[in-house]
């Protein structure tokens, strides 16, 4: 077994460093975009007038970043080469996202929003996998620049987690589909043109067949936003929806009549593996951070780090770094050689662990800290608030327990959806 990271790709690392440097850091501080990242003005992401919604001028700043990412051939890493990406790996992608997150909190990334200079556009994915060739060609090119995305509309109000009691419905009127209910936690819905809507066309509720995904214009007579919620952690862009009625095409089916379960499956499959190694990247931040300080300052005469109470609950998280970027880096190379659905016990694992591990992690660092940990002048405070939402956005980790459980007792099996390749 070898557990060295291949070598083009730390190459890789150290070019996204220089990039960083050269193009990013002077982009961050320019014109005061510092504001930002400065914690103490973290309001100044937050647009108050419009209900708590992002800054533009914070989005117009990512997308310049993005912008500058994609021309320096960076953003586009994970994506096919055909689509001027690198056909880059689950492993490369889980390797690079713990890098730039571990790095600090900064315009290079900044997980608050999914932004980071390599792109995580599971959006293209996919495209690519599951869209009709009319949909690609209406899709592709802007979701593969960043120029355009799609919300996605699952969860309900009424029952959150189980994706499968939908109450929101489409049914046929001629060649056209109309659909009412309501989702919630509606990620992006602001920015989006289409919100990808999943609804009940056939089948009893809690069955994972007859749900179907409908790309749907925002702009529909009968779409509405009725309010954004605001969050531990602004700004927010999760929006609360209405669809009273809204008519769209039998073209906007996206992944087939009755097989929308199996495009959410995917998607999380490939999101988690890559979100888990990001949550990983800011908590060794948080211990790295930690030990920098206990070694430097210097109550009663001597080093923090003198002290086996702060010494051993670094060493634990520390610990659990170690094993869990292990456990990340072959479940992501395992991905690459067998294909996403072949570990899905093993991504619930990653991501349950990896986000429980940062929140943990920041914590420690602000007790280590002391009052400066807990005040706005260290990143940590702003690291807990984020990250405590991976605990239950990504898939709670109840409910990520409760997919491992399914797989350990022979209850779900580890498989590809119908129609989609394996591997």
């Amino acid at each position: 077994m070898d557990f060295d990271i291949p070598a083009d790709l730390v190459s890789y690392l150290a070019e996204l460093d220089e990039f960083i440097e050269a193009e990013i850091r002077p982009l961050e501080c320019q014109d005061d975009n510092i504001r930002f990242f400065d914690h103490r003005r973290e309001d100044a992401r937050t647009d108050w007038h419009r209900g708590g919604l992002p800054n533009p001028q914070w989005e117009a700043l990512l997308a310049e970043a993005r912008r500058r990412a994609d021309a320096a051939g960076h953003y586009r890493y994970a994506f096919p080469a055909r689509y001027g990406g690198r056909d880059g790996t689950n492993l490369g992608m889980a390797v690079i996202r713990e890098h730039l997150a571990s790095k600090g909190l900064g315009l290079h990334c900044d997980l608050q929003n999914e932004h980071m200079i390599v792109g995580n556009n599971v959006g293209l994915l996919l495209m690519l996998t599951y869209g009709t060739p009319a949909q690609q060609a209406e899709w592709v090119d802007d979701l593969a620049a960043g120029r355009r995305g799609f919300a996605f509309g699952i969860t309900e109000p009424a029952h959150g987690s189980d994706a499968t009691y939908l109450e929101t419905t489409a049914v046929r009127d001629g060649s056209d589909w109309v659909i009412s209910g309501e989702k919630t936690w509606n990620t992006g819905v602001h920015a989006a043109s289409h919100d990808l809507v999943f609804a009940r066309t056939g089948g009893q509720p809690g069955a994972a067949d007859g749900i179907t995904a409908f790309l749907t214009p925002v702009a529909s007579p009968g779409f509405t936003v009725e309010d954004y919620l605001w969050t531990f952690n602004m700004p927010t862009d999760h929006g609360h929806v209405r669809l009273d009625g809204v008519r769209v095409p039998d073209s906007a089916v996206f992944g087939g009549e009755g097989r929308g379960l199996q495009v959410v499956q995917h998607f999380f499959n490939e999101n988690r593996i890559r979100q888990a190694a990001s949550s990983l990247g800011a908590a060794q931040y948080c211990v790295t951070e930690s030990v920098a300080y206990a070694l430097d300052r210097k109550p009663f005469g001597k080093p923090l780090a003198a002290n086996q109470a702060i010494q051993f609950p670094l060493v634990e998280l520390q610990t659990q770094c170690e094993m869990l970027r292990t456990l990340i880096h072959k479940t992501a190379w395992l991905m690459d050689r067998d294909g996403p659905f072949s570990v899905s016990d093993k991504v619930s694992m990653c991501n349950y662990w990896a986000n429980r591990l940062c929140c943990e992690a920041a914590d420690r660092a602000m007790q280590v800290h002391g009052g400066l940990g807990y005040s706005r002048h260290k990143p940590f405070e702003h690291i807990y608030r984020h990250h405590r939402r991976y605990r239950i956005t990504e898939g709670a980790e109840e409910i990520q327990m409760r997919r491992v459980a399914g797989y350990m007792f022979g209850f779900m099996r580890q498989r590809a959806p119908k129609g989609v390749a394996a591997g």
